[in-house]
């Protein structure tokens, strides 16, 4: 029998053991804690993960290890209302299958998300919804903790292969630079700071809508750093971009929180802001941020959907955890599920 027919066979951890030729505490054991088995074993095991594929249950090991029935939740900004609703539904639907989700904020500092990893490793948890920073510090321990139970990334991928939950920006930003360049001048691109992964993915997904628009694209350049105050940021940028020339009479922010500082700077320049005969610029975001639709004038955007986020992502972790038959999945495999957005077109734009 061939190496690969065997890793195919592979259902249970004693079939992982035999595959491996170690004995199944050493494996379990790996499994439980990479780091407390010698370096040549864990590199052995590793090996034959890479290429049978195989994860074990982890529900049977929940339930010998006696985990409790509490779902780890960690977010950058607790207060922002993106996060408070995907909070509200994680929480909701937790608590319909029995679980209480625990929530923690980072803050937008990798020390804090390395801090909210190890207490949640503290506690037992079930499994655990992150919205990760993608900072090399915590990327290790986020790792580590989806070796020992299930972990679902939310909003921003993380840098190994666990399930993500999100917006497909190459959809989303095709849907807005398409709009604003059939609707007036091809918009220039005011970039978020580099908090996390979404910040290179929408700045990408932007120059490749621009060229399939036919267009070249025109990114503002923004100073390196990592800030998850979005509103000064898009407030200061706007106001160097303003002093400079704009090359564009259209600007698509990577966020709305961004483009809530742009229309500040915007009005402070006297600029008016909107579409049609008697304005001067167009701005436009991204998310439909909850206050969105109240700005002045309301913002032109693209909708993430929020409740679908974290219903897909509860759903699946429960699943992970034996909970409930998992959902179909999706296009093309793999464990990454981008969810479409929808335009939102108000006065901005």
């Amino acid at each position: 029998m061939t190496r690969k027919t065997e890793a195919a066979d592979i259902r249970t951890m004693e079939d992982f053991a035999t595959y491996v030729g170690l004995s199944r505490p050493t494996v379990s054991k790996y499994f439980n804690d990479p780091a407390s088995v010698r370096d040549k074993t864990r590199k052995r095991i590793e090996a034959a993960v890479a290429v049978s594929g195989f994860r074990p249950n982890l529900f049977a090991v929940n339930l010998k290890r006696r985990r409790t029935k509490i779902l780890g939740v960690i977010l950058p900004n607790r207060a922002d209302p993106f996060y408070m609703e995907l909070t509200r539904r994680i929480e909701e639907i937790a608590d319909d299958a029995g679980y209480f989700a625990v929530v923690l904020s980072s803050g937008g500092r990798p020390d804090r998300e390395a801090e909210a990893i190890e207490r949640f490793q503290s506690m037992n948890i079930a499994g655990a919804i992150v919205a990760p920073l993608g900072q090399p510090g915590a990327q290790g321990k986020l790792a580590s903790l989806g070796s020992r139970i299930p972990l679902i990334y939310v909003d921003s991928p993380g840098a190994d292969d666990a399930p993500f939950v999100g917006t497909d920006n190459s959809q989303s930003f095709g849907l807005i630079v398409d709009y604003l360049c059939r609707s007036g001048d091809a918009p220039c691109f005011l970039g978020m700071p580099d908090v996390n992964r979404n910040a290179h993915a929408r700045r990408i997904a932007y120059e490749r809508a621009m060229a399939a628009a036919g267009h070249d694209p025109m990114v503002l350049p923004i100073p390196e750093g990592s800030s998850w105050d979005f509103e000064k940021f898009g407030h200061e940028q706007m106001c160097r971009a303003m002093q400079a020339g704009l090359p564009s009479g259209t600007l698509l922010c990577a966020n709305d929180r961004i483009a809530f500082g742009a229309l500040l700077a915007a009005w402070e320049a006297g600029r008016r802001v909107g579409h049609g005969a008697g304005f001067d610029l167009r701005i436009a975001g991204h998310d439909d941020h909850p206050l969105a639709r109240y700005t002045c004038p309301p913002l032109t955007t693209v909708a993430q959907d929020y409740a679908e986020i974290a219903r897909q992502a509860t759903a699946r972790l429960l699943a992970m955890l034996g909970e409930r038959d998992p959902e179909p999945a999706p296009e093309g495999g793999g464990d990454q599920l981008l969810l479409k957005a929808s335009i939102m077109l108000r006065s901005s734009a």
